[in-house]
């Protein structure tokens, strides 16, 4: 008989959303008994049309909100907005303006104690070396274009070395060349630090590109919709991902699905208009 291995118990989920609820103060449901989770190292994409909560739903994993009922949890403790595991990369790049690159980076650790200012300044060049910006550590923000800009976002997000990264539509403002790259970038960069990552977006390629698994949400309050595991070869490209038969296969599902949600959602907002008849 072959040896036995040692028992290995499971591993913990980095991110646990246990069946919140939230509503706005006017009465729009947003969640209710919505749940879902996130494994370490896990890249996780959250895809949806407008209006199915994507953004709230960040807000509130990252505890900037609070859901009226349930629980979330980051590494197995509740979560709070000045939890230092927990990284937030918005939609726009939010840089002070009047502070080089350098300074944007360092703005967060500036709030390190343990650290000196030379050391700040040096995780930060650290960071914005891994985004490939280490040349225009002192540039200021009006003299770098929107992806440059984006990955100095991202630079000060990651000098602050959160396990659980959240990331809502970053690169939507992005032409689709800049876009594509910092899908690359993101990979690339995911691949060396290794953190679990919940990244919002609206495009489905995007989605496909970058996660080892696609969350679909139905209009709020629907909740989950479906889910999609995404197994293509690691490291991706744009050059040869987008063009393997999988990735068309994994595009065309989930455009299904979004279908679906969009058609279910006009049914239930106008329940007695008719089919339209064709000749």
């Amino acid at each position: 008989m072959p040896e036995s291995l040692p028992y290995a118990p499971p591993q913990a989920d980095a991110l646990t959303v246990n069946d919140i609820s939230f509503s706005y103060p006017n009465g729009h449901r947003v969640f209710s008994a919505f749940s879902l989770n996130a494994k370490p190292g896990e890249f996780v994409a959250i895809l949806g049309p407008s209006g199915c909560g994507k953004t709230t739903l960040l807000n509130l994993l990252s505890g900037f909100q609070q859901p009226q009922s349930g629980q979330i949890s980051i590494n197995q403790t509740a979560v709070r907005p000045e939890r230092s595991e927990l990284g937030y990369v918005f939609q726009a790049p939010q840089l002070f303006p009047w502070l080089s690159a350098l300074e944007n980076v360092r703005f967060g650790l500036r709030m390190t104690a343990q650290l000196s200012e030379d050391q700040q300044r040096a995780q930060a060049l650290q960071y914005l070396r891994l985004v490939g910006l280490e040349s225009a550590a002192q540039r200021l923000p009006h003299q770098l274009s929107g992806g440059m800009q984006q990955r100095v976002s991202l630079a000060r997000t990651l000098a602050l070395e959160p396990s659980v990264l959240l990331m809502d539509e970053p690169f939507a403002a992005l032409d689709a060349i800049s876009r594509n790259s910092m899908n690359e970038e993101t990979l690339r960069i995911w691949a060396e630090l290794g953190q679990t990552v919940l990244f919002i977006t609206h495009d489905i390629d995007e989605a496909v590109f970058l996660a080892d698994r696609v969350i679909v949400l139905n209009i709020a309050p629907g909740g989950i919709h479906s889910e999609l595991d995404i197994h293509l070869p690691r490291p991706r490209s744009n050059l040869k991902t987008r063009r393997l038969p999988a990735f068309l296969d994994y595009r065309n599902e989930l455009m299904e699905r979004i279908s679906h949600v969009m058609e279910t959602s006009e049914a239930i907002a106008n329940p007695t208009r008719q089919p339209e008849l064709t000749a």
